[in-house]
């Protein structure tokens, strides 16, 4: 159970290449960066975790407008039930050609005996 393994297999649809923590290759004209946010237990009355929940963020980088990008990824990120946590805009990069989003995921998975 891993939030990145299942990010990187939804987004694959999008023809969009991913890579996490880092774009390594030559950045092509739109592609995706994974990073790990957090991974945190839900505790019940217990104190034993339930839920393992995990949270990444997604880097659009597109040199075109990002909005076609983004909305395909986000209704593709709520028709596969993960939680969308956050949403921004970070800027164009003057040096680079880019547009960056931003798009927080968290998705919660049951704890495995």
């Amino acid at each position: 159970m891993s939030l990145l393994s299942d990010l990187t297999t939804l987004v694959e649809p999008l023809d969009i290449p991913v890579e996490t923590g880092v774009f390594s290759d030559t950045a092509p004209d739109r592609y995706l960066v994974l990073v790990p946010l957090s991974d945190t237990f839900d505790i019940h009355a217990d104190n034993s975790p339930g839920i393992d929940v995990q949270e990444v963020r997604i880097s659009l980088y597109t040199k075109g407008s990002y909005t076609k990008e983004k909305n395909a990824l986000i209704k593709l990120l709520l028709s596969h039930d993960f939680t969308v946590t956050g949403r921004s805009y970070i800027g164009y990069e003057m040096e680079t050609g880019y547009h960056h989003y931003n798009v927080d995921v968290a998705h919660y998975y049951e704890m495995e005996d």
